[in-house]
């Protein structure tokens, strides 16, 4: 029998997800009491079948095919992954898809786990349909805080709704490596695991409409394309889907160019949107809008501290609801909806302690400023992308004077770090503060050149500084140093 149950507390985190942990978990440390609402696992997409699971996919074949560029290791290594500890090596990250742990972590944090799906019927108030079979009437004192993660965007293609395709959840939880494997999709997400399961053994085919990684520059993406191409990917770019059909436990996929391409599995990786649905927005004012992608869709919008603009007030403060991470519109990047949670935490806190109203400083702890300027991304393939801040283009709609230099990556450390070393660089310059706005590096290793970058960008280093950061030798940093020679320092 179905019981109604009535809870207190001062913030209702909707989504146990990176981001929503992190909210509660600010808000902990400030004294304030917090649950959060979760219907699938403690931990979220990225810890189960997004970020760990892809990577942990990839490490073992990039690891492998660096021993293989390198004299002297190359002959003492596998030609070829045995995808078996592959796939062991994906489950020990993911704990076998069990949450025990991240339950036991909210315990020993003081967070209240109510599971269920949550909808909000009114400001402050989230009704739950617990797990367990009894209803739950939240009330929140001070926050309620959307931290539902993103879902998958299927495009409209004849066949392919009725299809049983693949999302990235069924490829990163995959139990064995298909045979054929077509995916659709030439952004990050399909990159990396077009390129995990070329090198776990399966015949791949990737179509894309437009060129692969299309939101960094091209030189980078065509060295990330010539590294799909040598673990014989086949990249069908520039095409469009017409249809897909079913048949039995395959798929055939027609392109526009007339080509059909067959497959065992077929992933479907492109993009994500803010999973906002049936959350009863529309109860607090917040209604629908038209989405150019699909049918109408609420978006969110939300100021610096993540508080929500539009909601409706209960009569004494319209500042109680929140979104943070991919929920909220914000980059769809892990360590960005962390970021953004931990900023939000700590406004939601000092709003409850009346040191906080609308208009924080830019900058300050209770702003995900970085949002704006910085966000730092990797494509784990092999070779690596490493990028942050604006591009050209971004700039110059900003109003800024910008300029580029680049270069391809050869340096000490690059030719130690594997033979016939491809890589390249960009640094992206305000020409009128000479600070930098924006970098990528394209190449093996190049991630762990990133966070320099992002450094350097957030704290606006001037390039007469920069040039005295001595990179060590011999490094990969190394390419610091030829860029800004390059430049004319």
């Amino acid at each position: 029998m179905t019981e109604e149950r009535s809870r207190e507390f001062d913030v209702i985190v909707i989504g146990a997800g990176a981001a929503g942990e992190n909210v509660a978990d600010r808000v902990i440390r400030g004294g304030l009491t917090a649950a959060i609402v979760e219907s699938e696992l403690v931990g979220g997409e990225c810890s189960y079948w997004a970020c760990i699971p892809s990577k942990a996919l990839l490490r073992p074949g990039t690891a492998l095919h660096g021993a293989q560029s390198v004299p002297g290791a190359a002959d003492s290594v596998t030609k070829v992954l045995d995808p078996a500890p592959v796939l062991k090596y994906r489950d020990y990250f993911t704990n076998r898809w069990q949450d025990d742990g991240g339950v036991q972590w909210l315990s020993d944090t003081g967070i209240e786990l109510v599971r269920g799906v949550a909808r909000i019927t009114g400001p402050r108030e989230v009704q739950v349909d617990g797990v367990d079979g009894n209803s739950y009437a939240l009330k929140a004192r001070h926050a309620v805080v959307i931290a539902t993660g993103s879902t998958p965007v299927i495009p409209d293609i004849p066949g392919l709704r009725s299809a049983p395709y693949w999302t990235t959840r069924g490829a990163t939880s995959a139990r064995e490596v298909p045979e054929r494997f077509v995916v659709l999709g030439g952004g990050v997400a399909g990159v990396e695991l077009a390129q995990a399961f070329a090198r776990l053994g399966s015949q791949v085919s990737m179509v894309a409409r437009g060129r692969l990684l299309s939101a960094f520059p091209e030189e980078a993406a065509e060295l990330v394309a010539a590294g799909l191409r040598a673990d014989g990917v086949t990249l069908h770019t520039g095409t469009a889907v017409l249809s897909v059909r079913t048949n039995d436990q395959s798929f055939s996929v027609t392109l526009d160019d007339g080509k059909v391409l067959d497959a065992d599995k077929l992933l479907v990786a492109t993009g994500r949107r803010p999973s906002l649905d049936n959350l009863g927005l529309e109860s607090v004012g917040l209604v629908e809008a038209e989405d150019e992608d699909g049918p109408p869709a609420v978006r969110l919008s939300t100021d610096s501290t993540g508080l929500v603009e539009g909601a409706a007030s209960d009569g004494t403060s319209g500042l109680w609801l929140y979104a943070a991470g991919d929920a909220a519109g914000t980059p769809l990047l892990t360590h960005q909806g962390k970021y953004s949670a931990r900023a939000t935490g700590d406004a939601i806190v000092a709003r409850s302690e009346g040191k906080l109203h609308r208009a924080p400083k830019p900058w300050s702890q209770v702003t995900s400023t970085a949002n704006e300027h910085a966000v730092p991304s990797v494509v784990f393939t092999d070779p690596e992308v490493a990028s942050v801040g604006l591009n050209v283009a971004q700039a110059q709609e900003r109003g800024l004077r910008a300029g580029t230099v680049e270069l391809p990556i050869n340096v000490s450390g690059s030719q130690l770090y594997a033979e016939n070393y491809k890589g390249w660089a960009q640094l992206v310059v305000d020409e009128d503060r000479r600070v930098l706005l924006g970098a990528t590096f394209a190449g093996p290793g190049v991630a762990e050149l990133l966070h320099g970058a992002t450094i350097a960008i957030v704290g606006e280093v001037p390039l007469e500084r920069l040039w005295h950061a001595v990179p060590s030798f011999p490094t990969l940093s190394e390419v610091w140093l030829r860029l800004l020679e390059k430049y004319g320092m």
